[in-house]
């Protein structure tokens, strides 16, 4: 599975090499105001049927939208981690501050990067439900764009390959 660069109207299914059987799937197409074209390609080595073809796309819509929601979010101008870990940690510490009026705060999390990390203390619920709703906007954000894409999954344009 590679992005390639191609023409805009590239068909999303095609035989490439009839006799080894080699067929390629495309999607996520994005074209450009040039008139090329970039998009996401796969080459199996037989016809895939509708099914197939779904699965494939929509195994990589959820990998890019897991990516999204683990790298893509920021705070303070700082990267933020959104593991499945991270996300826990912080809803335990907001609903906490939330259930003892912050009695548990100053609380501080790690945000940036391994390499350069970046130390930010919460020392209010206001501040410290700033981030976490601002992460939580994010995860379904995320979510959201990557369900619309593979709803937006029309199989019929692979029938014509």
């Amino acid at each position: 599975m590679k992005r390639v660069e191609g023409s805009a109207g590239v068909a999303l299914l095609e035989c490439t090499n009839p006799v080894k059987g080699k067929w390629r799937v495309r999607w996520d197409v994005e074209t450009k105001e040039d008139g090329s074209a970039s998009y996401m390609e796969e080459e199996l080595s037989h016809r895939p049927d509708a099914e197939e073809i779904r699965s494939l796309v929509s195994q990589w819509y959820n990998a890019n939208t897991d990516a999204r929601i683990l790298s893509g979010f920021e705070y303070d101008g700082q990267p933020v981690w959104l593991s499945s870990e991270n996300q826990f940690n912080y809803k335990a510490a907001y609903d906490l501050a939330v259930q003892t009026d912050g009695q548990n705060l100053p609380v501080t999390f790690k945000l940036g990067t391994d390499d350069a990390p970046y130390y930010r203390t919460f020392d209010t619920v206001a501040d410290l439900q700033d981030f976490y709703v601002k992460a939580m906007k994010h995860i379904q954000n995320a979510l959201s764009e990557g369900w619309m894409k593979k709803g937006a999954l029309d199989l019929a344009l692979y029938e014509a390959g």
